[in-house]
């Protein structure tokens, strides 16, 4: 890659799993030798308190600070606020500011390319920039989608998760046709499941029927697991917290998927 890919984790829907997958993919490619950059889009700062980060609400920068510069249009510093993880990520956190924000950007010219201007700057410096993008297809969503490569969509093996899913292809399409005409759907991630259960095999035949050929779905499943929820209270990925688990598998595997894209 001569630049770095950018990544949107997507998912109109809360609770499906973009945060941890957007943790553990970031962490997985780190691991991987990979310069990786993490951008938390979402006002409930979610992936900035999985990794440690739990008064995301008091840091002098975030990426609500950074829209902010450029909504009044002074010159922003590329690496200001930027927070390294001992994983070998870095950070760029998110806030409650970002719910201000997001009502601010709706009045600025050239709103939906807010996030692509900052991210222009710095993808230069990394091979992969990964977006944890908030569960609504609000302005920031919009920003990120503008902004990526790729969208990586996870999908909880449940039938709310699946019903709105049209709505999102629908919405990555649209911007895909009148914004960025770049991006593309790496896969839907099946997230959160258990295939010991009927209506987990169920779902997940469902979802490869409906978009497997036209959206395209990562081979690997996460499969649902007490431990990659504990790993949210703990500042780490799944890697350095249970890293012989069947979670950590999934993701090293889903890591591969993402690295043989390049």
């Amino acid at each position: 890659m001569t630049m770095g890919k950018v990544i949107a984790v997507t998912n109109q829907k809360g609770g499906v799993g973009k945060t941890t997958t957007t943790v553990n993919l970031g962490a997985g490619l780190a691991r991987a030798g990979k310069k990786v950059l993490l951008i938390d889009a979402d006002p409930q700062g979610s992936m900035s308190a999985s990794l440690g980060y739990v008064q995301a609400d008091s840091l002098r920068v975030t990426l609500a600070t950074i829209i902010d510069t450029i909504i009044r249009d002074e010159e922003i510093d590329p690496e200001n606020g930027l927070l390294h993880h001992v994983e070998g990520m870095v950070i760029l956190p998110g806030n409650l500011d970002l719910s201000v924000i997001e009502v601010s950007m709706l009045s600025v010219m050239s709103r939906e390319f807010l996030l692509q201007s900052y991210i222009e700057e710095i993808r230069d410096n990394y091979d992969y920039i990964i977006i944890d993008c908030m569960p609504s297809l609000g302005m920031l969503t919009i920003n990120a989608l503008v902004a990526a490569d790729e969208v990586l969509i996870p999908v909880e093996a449940a039938y709310l998760s699946v019903t709105g899913l049209q709505q999102l292809i629908q919405t990555i399409n649209t911007v895909k046709r009148r914004t960025n005409k770049r991006l593309e759907i790496a896969g839907i991630l099946l997230t959160m499941v258990d295939f010991r259960t009927n209506n987990a095999k169920d779902i997940a035949a469902r979802v490869e029927e409906l978009y497997g050929e036209d959206v395209g779905m990562f081979n690997v499943c996460i499969p649902s697991s007490v431990k990659a929820a504990e790993t949210s209270s703990t500042g780490k990925s799944i890697f350095s917290y249970d890293p012989n688990c069947k979670v950590a598998t999934a993701y090293e595997e889903l890591v591969k998927e993402v690295l043989a894209n390049e």
